[in-house]
């Protein structure tokens, strides 16, 4: 979607005017992907209008192949509208124009499976699921476990206004079952499913690899299925089965009973906005996967990529440079404790190295 971001704070009634922007979950973390050095595809549908056309030359401009984008000439670019608070706070308005759109009226018959396999990681979004009847129809048939297809990652993203409550919160969990990698937030968990806790979560969810259950400013847990190593999606060449694969990470939109589990504190952030906040976290995550890191690692990445959105007005920020991410990555638990991450700090990071003290207060 193309997001439009107030200039000013007030309701949508009173703001004088937007700046244009990128929205859409899995878009959101194909450009964080892309920006964090990987190839990322996105799969997507957009009208055949003047949105379209800079949605698509928008993500292209972080680096990511839109090759595979259609382009619908009988329906619109979905838009939204939103004010500048958190979505959390009172007075919040956040109004979608994306029924009828041209993303809604994607199915299993209008996505190639050559562009949806073409990578190790195809991640989606229970947003999509959402849009239409159609969309729910791609989405089940992307987490049907076959043999040959990539890690798939779904991002549950709950949004109790866009479905029925009941019937909603069961087709999000039989997507989530269907996946290898899940992100949800245990506020979503317990709204959707009323379950209350990380571990119930991870119990309620046993057949994915790997569940991650965001817990806000007290950080994630990540839970993995089985004793061994946590999964990795393999190389290009050597991934058995289905179509030729590619370097591509593509998009279309681990303890207990629960299994091994690891935990990584949350580093503190001066918060400018929590919109994107969930889809950069994934990005890290999902970035640090394809770079086959520890899963304590994984984590602190996708922490790392979080606060850079969550220090920006917008659903998009730029990550910190790599070998920067990587230094913070590494430090000690003492040192990961005094983190403060304010407005500006991954364009201070790419002035060159500093104290680890020195990112308290860009």
């Amino acid at each position: 979607m193309v997001t439009f971001l107030p200039t000013a704070p007030g309701r949508l009634a009173e703001v004088p005017s937007f700046v244009r922007g990128i929205g859409g979950a899995e878009s959101n973390v194909a450009c964080g992907l892309a920006a964090s050095g990987h190839s990322a595809k996105w799969v997507g549908r957009v009208g055949a209008d003047g949105f379209g056309e800079y949605l698509v030359a928008a993500m292209a401009s972080y680096g990511v192949d839109t090759s595979a984008v259609q382009r619908d000439p009988l329906r619109p670019t979905g838009v939204y509208f939103r004010t500048a608070g958190d979505r959390a706070s009172h007075g919040h308005e956040v109004l979608y124009y994306r029924a009828g759109s041209a993303a809604s009226a994607m199915s299993p018959s209008t996505v190639r499976y050559e562009d949806v396999w073409a990578g190790r990681i195809l991640h989606l979004s229970g947003i999509t699921a959402a849009l239409s009847a159609d969309c729910l129809a791609l989405m089940r048939d992307l987490t049907a476990r076959r043999a040959g297809r990539p890690l798939v990652s779904f991002d549950v993203n709950h949004r109790p206004g866009l479905w029925d409550a009941h019937a909603g919160a069961c087709v999000l969990l039989d997507l989530a079952r269907g996946a290898d990698i899940v992100f949800v937030g245990e506020d979503e968990a317990e709204a959707a499913w009323g379950v209350r806790g990380a571990d119930a979560i991870r119990e309620a969810l046993p057949e994915p690899e790997v569940v991650v259950v965001k817990r806000g400013a007290l950080g994630a847990v990540a839970y993995g299925r089985c004793a061994g190593p946590f999964p990795t999606p393999p190389s290009p060449r050597l991934r058995p089965g289905g179509p030729p694969s590619s370097p591509y990470a593509t998009f279309s939109g681990m303890s207990s009973n629960a299994g091994r589990a690891e935990e990584s504190a949350a580093p503190r952030v001066d918060v400018v906005a929590h919109v994107g906040a969930g889809d950069a976290f994934a990005a890290g995550f999902l970035s640090a996967t394809l770079r086959g890191l520890p899963v304590h690692d994984r984590l602190r990445h996708g922490h790392l990529m979080a606060a850079a959105t969550l220090t920006v007005a917008g659903d998009l920020a730029t990550p910190p440079p790599r070998a920067y991410a990587d230094r913070l990555v590494a430090l000690d638990e003492h040192d990961w404790g005094r983190l403060r991450l304010g407005p500006g700090w991954t364009a201070a990071a790419e002035q060159g190295p500093q104290d680890p003290q020195e990112v308290r207060i860009p």
